[in-house]
Order: structure tokens, then sequence, then C-alpha cells
């Protein structure tokens, strides 16, 4: 299976850019895709997960940048990873990472069960360790890559956290995307809107696009692009939501033109 990728990198110049620029490798989607569902996995939506998630942890190495810049550095620490989810609330994605990394152990506050004793990090986290965090090591190739892409480096504390978030929000991605194939369409959909204090709410968008990815077309036994698509207005929201689906739509376009 791992020659079906080159001969598509080899239809065209165009295509060839856009495939090899990613630096989560449509192989490596996969192989998280069929951690959590035996459906097949189409290119476009390998493309696309691999697209979207290069969106996601670009916007957090340049808020965790803008950080570190602050202080005259070039090489990221957990700290600055904190600052930019901070600064960025829609950068607070795979957050079940959080639960098994230092970086965050300290800002999760308290937990108590019905008796009100306290819950402690290993029972937060489960019996069982979520595919997404066992999985994390997968991406380091493709974090480092995406750190110089950007102009800096990263310590190994940062590079490991990076690592998770990439993996964890790229399973529940792919859990959304196969749940979408299987309910043939988003069943639970939603918008953020911010709102200015003392100020009128916005008023609702009636034809948003992205309400177009709520009904799914095609067969039950396949993830397509759209229902990648489809998954992403779960996953995430505001202009980060609207990014990703701009640049992952593009993409596909023009791998598909060649």
């Amino acid at each position: 299976m791992a020659t079906q990728p080159l001969r598509t990198e080899c239809s065209g110049p165009q295509t060839i850019s856009v495939v090899t620029d990613l630096p989560f490798k449509p192989q490596l989607v996969k192989a998280v895709f069929r951690d959590v569902t035996s459906l097949h996995v189409s290119r476009p939506a390998a493309w696309t997960a691999a697209s979207v998630t290069r969106t996601v942890l670009t916007e957090i190495i340049d808020g965790a940048r803008s950080a570190a810049a602050e202080e005259a550095r070039k090489r990221l620490i957990p700290k600055d990873l904190i600052t930019a989810i901070d600064r960025n609330v829609e950068v607070e994605v795979g957050s079940a990472w959080y639960l098994h990394s230092p970086t965050f152990h300290g800002l999760l506050g308290e937990v108590r069960n019905a008796d009100g004793a306290l819950v402690s990090l290993r029972e937060r986290r489960g019996a069982r360790t979520p595919s997404g965090v066992a999985g994390a090591h997968r991406f380091e190739a493709g974090v480092k890559r995406l750190l110089g892409n950007r102009g800096v480096t990263a310590v190994p504390a940062m590079v490991r956290d990076l690592d998770g978030i990439a993996s964890v929000f790229l399973t529940a991605l792919a859990r959304d995307a196969a749940k979408v194939v299987r309910e043939g369409g988003v069943k639970r959909f939603g918008t953020v809107g911010l709102a200015v204090p003392g100020e009128p709410a916005p008023a609702p968008l009636l034809k948003d696009p992205l309400f177009g990815l709520s009904t799914r077309r095609g067969d039950g036994r396949t993830v397509g692009g759209n229902d990648v698509l489809a998954a992403v207005t779960m996953q995430l929201f505001g202009d980060l939501r609207q990014r990703a689906i701009t640049e992952a739509a593009e993409m596909t376009r023009n791998t598909s033109a060649n």
C-alpha cells in the first residue's frame, strides 16, 4: 500500500508540492484511522485530515512562538504552549492529552467524586490509555518539520506535548468522521460566537456554508474528504475552524486537478 501515495505524487508538479508539503503523511493518518474504525479511508480523506492537523498545529506553534519572542527566544518551552492556549481558546484541542502531560498537571484543577473525595490523575485518566496518547510518538517527525517551517525549535518536553496534542486531536477527528459515515451526517452541530460585554450579540448567519456539511452523501463503507470536514465542525470553532476547512478544501482541489 505504500506505493499508492507515491504514484499520486508523481501525477503532476502541483500534486507533488501539495502532498509532500504535508508534515503528517497520509500513511500515518490512515494508521490513526485504523486504530478507531474498520471503515475504508479514501485518499482525499487522508489528505484532508493531514491538512487540518497541520493547520491546528501551526496555529499552536505560532502562538507559542509569539510568547517565546517576548523573551527573545527561538526555542520553545512548555510554558509557551500554556501561554498560546491561554491567549487563544480556539487552539485548546486534544484536551485528553492534558491528563498525561506534566505541563498541564498543575493547571487542571481539582475533581471530586459524588462523595466529595479528591479524584486522582490516575483515576481521571481511566484504566485504558486512549489510542491517541499511546501513539503520540508517531508524530515527532512531523512536529519537528512544522517547527522548522516556522523558524523555531523546541525542547524535548515541548515536542512531546505537540506530539500528544496532534495525536489526540487526529484520533478524535477520525472517530467523529467515522461517526458521520455511520449516522449519515452531523447529528450534533453548533457554533460558538464571541460577544462584547454590554453589546447585543451578533445575529446568526442564516446561510452559513458549514451547514452544508451536515447532510452526508456517499456510501456507508468509506470515509471521504467531506466526512472529515464535517468532523472538523465538531472538533473546532471560530476562525480556526474556517481556516482549517478552507485550507483542506483548497488542497483537495489542487490534488484532484492533477
